[in-house]
């Protein structure tokens, strides 16, 4: 579905669905101009995968798209959200791009949001084969690593895992989601073609956080980085 004309924001979460939607809005003529990443209550991490502010940012210079970041709470994640939502149309911007794959709550619930901001959302993935979604990603060039896994599903060994064939065929004998859309796991994407040059990091600290082990990435202007 073509969804070129008015300018667009994507919802960014640093992670290979939110990339692959990047990827597939900019090919069929959308005009992206902003990345939107909502962060933890600290304004250190990102909400969903753990990954650092700084290290979100670094995506977004290395794609070249102005980003824009923001706090909230889970409670607080709506009203957070459509605060940012709202200003989009005083800039041109009438359009959202997603992520999501077939989580019909999360469909709904971007969909309400959206209408309520006015702004029209678009799902480039949606209903698409897992099978065929990790394919295009790793086809297409994408790099991405694991650094987070539900402990409810996965253990640790997948920690820092390359998103890659072999990846591929080790998830599916784990009998969950393999792109992990009930959040079995979570992945920081590096390199690929969206990307001007890959954000350049290493391999930090394994630590648990409630259900989730998450690894630390260290981007190379943080003290301490190869």
């Amino acid at each position: 579905m073509s969804i070129s004309g008015d300018a667009a924001f994507c919802s960014w979460s640093g992670g290979k669905e939110s990339a692959l939607a990047l990827f597939r809005a900019i090919r069929s003529g959308a005009n992206v101009t902003r990345l939107v990443n909502m962060l933890a209550e600290d304004g250190a991490h990102s909400r969903t995968h753990g990954i650092t502010a700084e290290l979100i940012q670094f995506q977004a210079e290395a794609i070249g798209i102005p980003l824009i970041q923001r706090p909230s709470s889970w409670e607080t994640y709506e009203q957070e959200f459509k605060a940012v939502l709202r200003a989009m149309p005083d800039e041109g911007i009438c359009r959202g791009i997603f992520g999501d794959i077939d989580l019909e709550g999360h469909r709904e619930w971007v969909e309400r949001v959206s209408s309520e901001c006015s702004i029209t959302p678009s799902l480039p993935l949606w209903r698409e084969g897992r099978d065929d979604l990790l394919s295009e990603f790793i086809r297409s060039g994408f790099k991405a690593v694991i650094v987070a896994v539900d402990k409810r599903y996965l253990d640790e060994t997948w920690i820092g895992r390359e998103i890659d064939g072999a990846f591929v065929n080790d998830i599916r004998s784990q009998g969950v989601d393999i792109c992990g859309e009930a959040g079995e796991y979570h992945t920081f994407v590096y390199d690929g073609p969206i990307f001007k040059n890959p954000v350049l990091f290493r391999k930090g600290a394994i630590r648990s956080d409630g259900d989730y082990v998450l690894l630390d990435i260290v981007g190379p202007s943080i003290k301490g980085a190869a």
